[in-house]
């Protein structure tokens, strides 16, 4: 259950060097002007570029405004994107058809073209973006994916949704005989187990309730969590290390069987506990690049940190 990264994002993420200017107004900077983008805001936009677009600061143009919270440097934003060579028009990735992905707003772990046209915006808000190579690939280009040395990049990015930090609601008192939890002030849980035999059957235990929306079988939730096995205690994965929310389509089979069991019909915001027998966790095979036998009972502490639909 790994977060799926984008190929051109994860391989843009240059040092904190490369910073730059971005444009301000709705009007844009007029090295995009040549761009035309059309379609509903949640849709995958069409592009169309006049000529060439080659920009030396990166550039931006406000598509559509939107009306939800501000987004801060260094927030995790969950956001749709598109990604064209600004050059020819060319599509080089998009998460339309499948699932948004959560970036930071942090100049120092993305394009910081990218991190400047978000910081600032109000979810909800559909951005054009130039990005020039030195906020980019550099002067090497990018051969994999058909960008070369002197090339823009174009990005049109959809603001969708920002997830909590961690888990917000009425603290509920633990019950005795699982799983001791204490946690962080940045919401990253310790786990410890007790020196029990573990449970038979699914359990869910809520540690904090949320007063957030329900999740709903089909959408994508959105959340931090830590898993551990019961007979060792020892960590196996955990999104606090990485330090964004992870997204996974949920209950539709995309997941281990107990997170779908589990987390439908839950409230965002809320923070569960939950010990999953091995039947509803990975099975007779284990996995065994983790640690994890097939006879062995999972935990996890998951943070319900938001919800977006398709």
């Amino acid at each position: 259950m790994r977060l799926r990264r984008s190929r051109a994002l994860a391989l843009l993420v240059v040092p904190a060097l490369f910073l730059a200017a971005c444009g301000s107004g709705s009007g844009g900077d007029p090295v995009l002007k040549s761009v035309k983008v059309t379609g509903k805001l949640g849709e995958k936009p069409k592009v169309t570029v006049g000529h060439p677009v080659k920009a030396t600061d990166t550039a931006t143009r406000v598509v559509h405004e939107g009306n939800g919270p501000v987004v801060r440097a260094g927030q995790a934003v969950v956001t749709d994107f598109l990604v064209l060579n600004g050059r020819d028009g060319k599509e080089l990735e998009s998460s339309y058809g499948s699932q948004p992905q959560v970036f930071p707003a942090d100049e120092k772990k993305i394009v910081p073209g990218l991190a400047k046209a978000m910081v600032g915006r109000k979810i909800g808000t559909r951005v054009l973006v130039g990005v020039p190579p030195k906020d980019a690939f550099g002067k090497q280009g990018n051969s994999q994916l058909g960008v070369g040395p002197d090339d823009t990049l174009l990005f049109v990015l959809d603001l969708r949704l920002l997830p909590l930090e961690k888990a917000a609601g009425t603290a509920v008192a633990p019950k005795p005989g699982l799983p001791s939890v204490t946690v962080d002030g940045t919401g990253t849980p310790t786990i410890t187990v007790p020196k029990t035999a573990p449970p038979k059957d699914l359990v869910v235990e809520p540690l904090v309730n949320g007063t957030g929306p329900v999740v709903e079988k089909g959408q994508t939730l959105w959340a931090h969590y830590t898993g551990v096995v019961w007979r060792t205690g020892k960590k196996f994965d955990s999104s606090h290390d990485r330090g964004l929310p992870a997204g996974f389509p949920i209950g539709v089979g995309k997941v281990i069987a107990g997170w779908d069991k589990a987390l439908v019909g839950q409230k965002v915001g809320s923070r569960v506990l939950l010990s999953i027998p091995p039947a509803l966790g990975y099975g007779a095979h284990g996995q065994s690049s983790v640690g994890i036998k097939g006879t062995d009972t999972l935990v996890f502490v998951v943070d319900l940190v938001g919800v977006t639909s398709s």
